[in-house]
C-alpha cells in the first residue's frame, strides 16, 4: 500500500502528521460525528495508508480530547461542543488582541505591506463571493499578525486553537452579508497597525473575533 498523502507546500511533513491533520479536520468539520466509532482499518483504507500512522494519529487525537477509547467499542469521536467553541473564541480574542498590540510595535514595513496586500486580495475575492479564498486569506492575515508580535510563546499558545476554528471561520463567512463586514473589520485592524496604534489594533481585532463568534454560534446548525 502506498504510504503517502498530498503534503502541503513548504517543509516535508510526516505521514502521521498528515493523517492527524486529515482526521482532525474531519472531526472539527463534522464529517465524523460525535459517537461515531473510528476503526483504524477503515480509516487506513480511506486514506490509502497503513494502520500504523492511523493508530498514532488516533492516540494524538485522544490526547487532544477529540476522540476517546471506550471498552468494547473502540475509538469514539468526541467532537467539539458549542461551549468549547465559545471558549476558543474567548481565548483567541484575548491572545490575538495581545498579538496585535505587540505587532503594532514590532511589525516591519515589509510585513505591513504584505498585510495590506492580503486585505486587497480579500477585497478582490469578497467582490466575487469566493468564501474559500477569503477564508484562506483570513488565516494568513491573522498568522502574519501573530508572527509580527515577535513572541514565540504567544505563537505556540495560539497554535493549539487555530485548527479548532478553521471550519468555524468558513461557517462565519458564509453567513449572508458577513464577507463584506469582515472585510471592513480587517481594514480597521490594518489601519490601526499602519498607524502603529497598539490599543486601536487590539480593540479592532477583538471586535472582529467577537463578530465572528456571534456568526458561528448564532448561525451554525447545532450552535
Amino acid at each position: 500500500m502506498a504510504e503517502s498523502l498530498d503534503a502541503p507546500e513548504g517543509a516535508p511533513v510526516s505521514l502521521k502528521s498528515q493523517v492527524l491533520a486529515r482526521l482532525r479536520e474531519a472531526i472539527v468539520s463534522g464529517r465524523y460525528q460525535p459517537g461515531e466509532v473510528l476503526l483504524a482499518a477503515r480509516v487506513a483504507e480511506e486514506l490509502g495508508v497503513s494502520r500504523t500512522p492511523v493508530r498514532e494519529a488516533l492516540q494524538a487525537l485522544e490526547a487532544e480530547g477529540l476522540v476517546r477509547t471506550l471498552p468494547n467499542r473502540g475509538v469514539v469521536v468526541e467532537g467539539i461542543t458549542p461551549s468549547e467553541v465559545d471558549d476558543i473564541f474567548t481565548i483567541r480574542s484575548v491572545l490575538e488582541a495581545l498579538a496585535a498590540r505587540w505587532a503594532a510595535q514590532h511589525m516591519t514595513d515589509q510585513e505591513l505591506a504584505e498585510l495590506g496586500e492580503i486585505v486587497d486580495l480579500m477585497e478582490f475575492y469578497t467582490a466575487r463571493q469566493d468564501v474559500e479564498q477569503v477564508t484562506r486569506l483570513d488565516a494568513r492575515f491573522h498568522q502574519l499578525i501573530v508572527n509580527a508580535s515577535r513572541s514565540r510563546p504567544l505563537k505556540l499558545a495560539l497554535g493549539g486553537a487555530v485548527y479548532y476554528v478553521q471550519q468555524a471561520r468558513a461557517a462565519s463567512l458564509r453567513v449572508p452579508g458577513r464577507l463584506q463586514r469582515a472585510l471592513e473589520e480587517h481594514r480597521q485592524v490594518y489601519r490601526a497597525l499602519a498607524a502603529r496604534d497598539a490599543e486601536g489594533a487590539a480593540r479592532a481585532i477583538s471586535a472582529h473575533i467577537e463578530h465572528a463568534r456571534a456568526n458561528v454560534l448564532g448561525g451554525r446548525p447545532g450552535y
